[in-house]
């Protein structure tokens, strides 16, 4: 199997940190392709933050999916509220993982009420909200977050570890936490350190992502070719690069093609 793990931040230092949770995560044979964004910010924080990121996310796998492109069996969108998502889905022709839909299937499979551990209070609203996309509003326990302001963004889990492990036990104690998600790429890694120190089950959004892409793409349910998630149907276009101009094209190709098979 071969995977695509995008990092929508700019940031080398955080994929470093996805690409060793990912490693560390990926079952024997599994090949790991690890791309960073080629624009944006350092670490996406808000909703237009994450606007920009879609952009550079859906660049890659179009570079990476098109006509002639070495092929992968899925991708996984390495940045926790899943820039992009889920309209990444229209585009390529194989499953397409975000690691915050991960994480919550994991949790949601391991408790009853999870709760986000994330890095600034910034976040929180927009986290919210994809909890509640989801359908999953109800069974959030909270949503605890870092107050003080960052030394680096690569380095946020070493930096806060204590405050991380606090808010965490905070989250069982006082929220009613049967699950801890360890929120964003910036901590990949960090819930193998701290799951025992924390008394229920610690979900990083990582090695969801990898295992679930995984498990889905094993399943070889086959693209979408119809419904919500079909691609974009065909139109004029102008300015698109030449990578993501092949892929929407190759992708209203299959639309088309089974759009004949059933008529």
């Amino acid at each position: 199997m071969r995977l695509l793990v995008i990092n929508p931040n700019i940031s080398d230092d955080v994929t470093a940190l996805i690409e060793s949770e990912a490693l560390r995560s990926a079952a024997p044979g599994t090949e790991l392709v690890v791309r960073t964004a080629a624009h944006g910010v350092e670490y996406i924080e808000t909703r237009f933050e994450s606007l920009i990121a879609a952009g550079a996310v859906a660049e890659l796998i179009a570079e990476h999916t098109r006509p002639g492109a070495d092929a992968v069996d899925g991708v996984v969108v390495a940045a926790f509220g899943d820039p992009g998502m889920p309209a990444l889905k229209e585009l390529a022709d194989v499953p397409v993982v975000g690691i915050t839909e991960a994480a919550l299937c994991a949790a949601a499979l391991q408790g009853h009420r999870f709760s986000i551990i994330a890095i600034s209070d910034r976040i929180k609203p927009w986290y919210r909200e994809c909890v509640e996309r989801f359908g999953l509003a109800g069974r959030l326990a909270s949503i605890r977050s870092i107050n003080e302001t960052l030394n680096s963004i690569g380095s946020v889990q070493h930096d806060f570890k204590e405050t991380l492990l606090a808010l965490s036990r905070q989250a069982v104690a006082e929220d009613g936490a049967d699950v801890v998600i360890l929120a964003g790429a910036p901590l990949a890694g960090l819930a193998r350190e701290l799951a025992g120190e924390i008394p229920v089950p610690v979900v990083d959004g990582i090695s969801a992502g990898i295992r679930m892409a995984e498990a889905v793409a094993g399943l070889q349910c086959g693209p979408h070719r119809a419904g919500a998630f079909a691609p974009p149907p065909a139109k004029g276009r102008r300015g698109l690069s030449e990578n993501l101009d092949a892929a929407l094209t190759a992708a209203q190709d299959r639309a088309a093609t089974a759009g004949a098979a059933t008529a």
